[in-house]
């Protein structure tokens, strides 16, 4: 885990500025399966107000067109298209939890030039911008939170009859009100031989030293057409389908939320989950393959997104901890290095040398409070390099897990004073704490290089020529240790070789003379 903070911090707040951008427009049309996409990552440019047609007012206008005998009384409030004004990511995560669906930009608005965010210019840069959602018309507005009904509206849903309204033919209406709002160009034309769908595919992403193509999994992909919004996750293969159909070609998006709970951020100051825009398109579905050649920032984000989804699976086949919960990931374009901060869960800032060092930052940290940060410099379009690197300082979010915030302050102040005071991270092994860094290390490059070998066929040994000796471990698994064994081993009270060797043999005691044997052998 390399903390270089002296680096880190600065970078940190020069990537929430630049939103992890490279040039708005890429210099190339990015390779997308055969389809010729431009993908931006500034700011959204908005142009006009639309006339929704989606409004109740404009739906009940247009039942009377098609249904002279319908009053436009009969059109119920279906939904409420509204915007929240978080003061925090807890405000934020509680809409969320609500089944709000949050956007960050107006959903009635002409988008002039696409992008990943957009920010209201009435809201300090330095704030949570307006956030836009379509809603229940019951819905439980929380407390404290400021919010605006923008308008009442009627969206048909397919299987959902509206009382006393059952033989009305809901896709009439809704073109009649495309047309009667000035949105009939936005309309596809149906024929008998193209009805409307719902929008299916599948996302993948090639890895070139698997020589394979594989699925982008469990990410959450959107899709909307005004306030007409529908979500969906990709399958373990990528694949996908939406429960809604669209009578124009919908914004699709893939927001960077992954369904096993980790969110991988971020687009603005303090909205935890990035989201790659991937422009107008078939209302029957797109099918999208990334690589090396493709956008930057969106394979970045798909292949943290994949290892972290595979990690996840490993943990649960192999029973070792889980990282905790609601993990939350940067990805630093600027930076070689990475880190497994912890702190959405409470750690670094309670260590007084970290707080103090940190002073001029630390408000702007504890509002983003990452817990891993991925420093992607050089690794761009290497597949294997960010997967290897994620599984990393996912090892490490596990063995928080079991030690938590106290153990995980002594192992930063460790790594913090090593830099400050050696130029290196893990410093000399003879420093005060040493051995929080020994084991935490020795697990993490062991647990890595075991992942990787398991998905590419070979051990890179990466670590083996620092002083804590991963490879302790691997001849270890490969004595018959289990990994679930190891990872047992790492109790609060484990703080270096020695004790992690008498963990093992506590926890594996038919194990005892390989285990004695072999943190001999390498621990001279």
């Amino acid at each position: 885990m390399k903390w270089f903070f002296r680096l880190l911090l600065p970078a940190l707040v020069l990537a929430s500025c630049d939103k992890e951008a490279g040039t708005p427009i890429p210099e190339a049309p990015e390779s997308t399966g055969g389809k010729v996409e431009v993908i931006s990552h500034g700011a959204m440019e908005l142009g006009r107000k639309l006339d929704n047609p989606y409004s109740r007012a404009n739906m009940a206008k247009a039942l009377s067109r098609i249904y002279p005998t319908r009053s436009e009384a009969d059109v119920p409030v279906s939904s409420l298209y509204v915007r929240f004004l978080p003061k925090s990511v807890e405000d934020y995560f509680l809409l969320q939890d609500l089944g709000a669906e949050l956007f960050d930009h107006p959903l009635d608005r002409e988008i002039l030039v696409d992008g990943d965010y957009y920010h209201d210019p009435s809201i300090p840069e330095d704030e949570m911008t307006w956030q836009y959602a379509v809603v229940p018309a019951g819905f439980p507005f929380p407390d404290g939170i400021v919010k605006e009904v923008l308008e009442e509206c009627y969206i048909p849903e397919e299987g959902v009859e509206t009382r006393g309204l059952e033989d009305v033919d809901w896709d009439s209406v809704e073109e009649c009100s495309f047309r009667s709002t000035g949105n009939g160009d936005l309309l596809e034309v149906q024929t008998r031989a193209k009805a409307k769908t719902k929008p299916s595919g599948k996302i993948t992403i090639k890895d070139d030293k698997l020589k394979k193509t594989v699925g982008v999994s469990g990410v959450k992909m959107v899709a909307n057409v005004f306030v007409k919004v529908s979500t969906t996750y990709t399958d373990a293969q990528g694949n996908y389908s939406f429960s809604a159909k669209f009578s124009a070609k919908p914004k699709y998006s893939l927001c960077f939320q992954n369904k096993l709970g980790f969110t991988i951020g971020m687009n603005l100051v303090l909205v935890p989950a990035s989201v790659s825009t991937l422009g107008k398109d078939d209302p029957d579905g797109i099918d999208v393959t990334i690589d090396g050649n493709s956008d930057k920032t969106l394979f970045r984000r798909c292949v943290v997104n994949n290892a972290a989804y595979d990690y996840y699976q490993k943990c649960s086949s192999s029973d070792v901890a889980a990282p905790p919960r609601k993990l939350r990931f940067w990805i630093l374009n600027k930076l070689n290095s990475s880190s497994a901060l912890m702190m959405h869960h409470g750690a670094i800032l309670d260590s007084k040398l970290v707080s103090n060092y940190l002073e001029a930052y630390k408000i702007v940290v504890q509002m983003f409070s990452p817990d891993i940060t991925i420093g992607s410099k050089d690794k761009n379009g290497k597949y294997e390099e960010l997967y290897s690197t994620t599984t990393h300082e996912l090892a490490h979010a596990s063995h928080f897990t079991s030690v938590r915030s106290g153990y995980w302050n002594i192992f930063a102040t460790y790594i913090l004073s090593s830099y400050i005071t050696t130029g290196e991270c893990y410093g000399t092994g003879n420093g005060e704490n040493a051995g929080y860094c020994e084991v935490a290390e020795m697990w993490a490059y062991y647990l890595e290089n075991m992942l990787y070998k398991e998905r590419y066929g070979v051990n890179p040994q990466h670590g083996r020529s620092n002083w804590f000796h991963p490879e302790i471990l691997a001849a270890l698994e490969e004595g018959g240790v289990t990994r679930a064994q190891i990872c047992a081993s790492l109790k609060p009270s484990v703080t270096s070789a020695e004790a992690f060797k008498d963990e093992l043999i506590y926890v594996c005691p038919s194990k005892k003379s390989l285990i004695t044997n072999t943190f001999k052998k390498y621990l001279k």
